[in-house]
């Protein structure tokens, strides 16, 4: 049986463009986008009022499954994405077992197939050894391999040298890089806790893990992607001075080296440590304000080419520690957009800039196969966003299995009406449907 869904009256957010207007969906595709449709349709919601715009896809994100579903697993945070109006992720590789071989990664994809509420995709990841097997990936299955330049959740950092050259030079799928440099910050963590003990406070994350690191450890990679022309895109810049590694002076379609922010190092700064403590301990750290302004306007300037959100759940009890044994990281894909929407509210963001940075130029950095845009032919990834419709984070209503939010307490004044993913009505005014599952991401390349 065709299903077709009509959406009416949708102020529609596409490719730089704003209109009002509507969009046919049959099955899980989109057949027609236009005005005033009329067409046969199944299901027909009245969208006045609200904005359109494709799916977020999220480049960046740890769902800890398999080994680490005491604090979040595939299905939980897949729906927690969806609730937030992300249709798509990118999964990171530092599970247990860590996911190194095609087997493993394979694995994922399968468990994926099962539960996933959103589309996926997974990382393969890096070590000191495994060239052969990273050399056997199907880029058209799947997203990028990751490394890690500098140790986070897990320990999977990549230091031997000739290793990385080796990797730079003959990996011809995308490189996306955690970069920080780890003997920079073993030296800084040394003195901070011969000053304090085990009792480093937590204000001090951000001069542990410091700008110098994340900028030495970034430029390095840079320019090794320089050298052997790699594909390479850096993921979670945090400080001002990593922006003048990226250009704006070309279109990103052109570019080799890419770059991302997350929400948290827009969003917080080290004066929200004081209130926030360990909830907002990251990896690279939140720095500045003046570092989150920086970003900020980066995106703007498109010298940052996507927007993310690192998601990274670990459950309270381990949050809730002394600095060194506090892991880093914190649950972010349920409130992603409803924060970006914020800044459009804020003026400091536009509507088209936000759906550029998450939706089109992911889908056109990883060459998505008809994702990330509202066109005929492609799928159905959609969300509707109420912006008079205000929310409240609270425990109440968070569905990541941790939890907890860094948000909680925060009132954004716009929240996820609908989400459809692969024309499926997945999430609506507050209530999940998981009837049908994501699907996996296919790559153009």
């Amino acid at each position: 049986m065709v299903m077709r869904t009509l959406i009416k009256n949708a102020t529609i957010i596409n490719e730089d463009k704003q209109f009002v207007g509507d969009v046919l969906i049959e099955d899980e595709f989109i057949i027609e986008v236009g005005e005033a449709l009329d067409k046969p349709a199944d299901k027909t919601i009245d969208a006045s009022g609200k904005i359109l715009i494709p799916g977020m896809i999220d480049d960046q994100v740890h769902f800890r499954e398999p080994g680490l579903t005491h604090k979040a697993e595939i299905k939980t945070e897949s729906r927690a994405a969806v609730a937030g109006g992300i249709t798509s992720y990118m999964e990171m590789p530092n599970t247990i077992p860590q996911a190194t071989t095609i087997d493993l990664l394979e694995d994922k994809y399968k468990r994926a197939n099962e539960v996933s509420l959103a589309n996926y995709s997974f990382y393969m990841g890096t070590t000191n050894k495994n060239l052969d097997e990273l050399l056997k990936i199907d880029q058209k299955k799947i997203c990028g391999v990751k490394i890690f330049m500098g140790s986070s959740t897990g320990d999977m950092v990549v230091d031997d040298e000739k290793a990385l050259e080796k990797t730079f030079e003959e990996v011809k799928t995308l490189i996306a890089t955690h970069c920080e440099n780890d003997p920079m910050i073993g030296e800084n963590a040394k003195k901070y806790r011969a000053k304090y003990g085990e009792n480093v406070p937590i204000e001090c994350h951000p001069d542990i893990r410091s700008r110098e690191a994340c900028y030495k450890s970034s430029s390095y990679a840079k320019s090794l992607a320089d050298k052997y022309g790699t594909r390479l895109h850096i993921l979670h810049i945090s400080s001002k001075e990593e922006l003048d590694l990226f250009r704006n002076d070309i279109p990103m379609k052109e570019k080799h080296v890419t770059s991302e922010a997350c929400i948290h190092h827009m969003w917080f700064s080290r004066e929200d440590y004081k209130e926030k403590g360990t909830h907002i301990k990251w990896n690279p750290a939140v720095k500045e304000r003046e570092d989150a302004e920086a970003i900020l306007q980066a995106v703007n300037d498109d010298r940052i080419d996507v927007i993310a959100t690192d998601h990274a759940p670990h459950t309270l009890e381990e949050k809730d520690n002394t600095y060194f044994k506090a892991p880093s990281g914190g649950p972010l894909v349920q409130h992603a957009l409803p924060a970006l929407f914020e800044f459009w509210k804020q003026g400091k963001l536009t509507l088209e800039k936000i759906v550029r940075k998450t939706s089109h130029n992911v889908a056109d950095m990883f060459s998505i196969e008809k994702r990330g845009y509202i066109k005929p032919g492609y799928y159905a990834d959609l969300v509707l966003i109420d912006p008079e419709k205000p929310l409240t984070v609270s425990k109440d209503n968070l569905l990541y299995k941790c939890g907890w939010s860094p948000f909680e307490g925060t009132t954004f004044q716009c929240s996820i009406d609908k989400t459809f993913v692969n024309g499926y009505l997945a999430w609506d005014n507050g209530h999940i449907h998981d009837q049908q599952l994501g699907k996996r991401l296919t790559f153009d390349r």
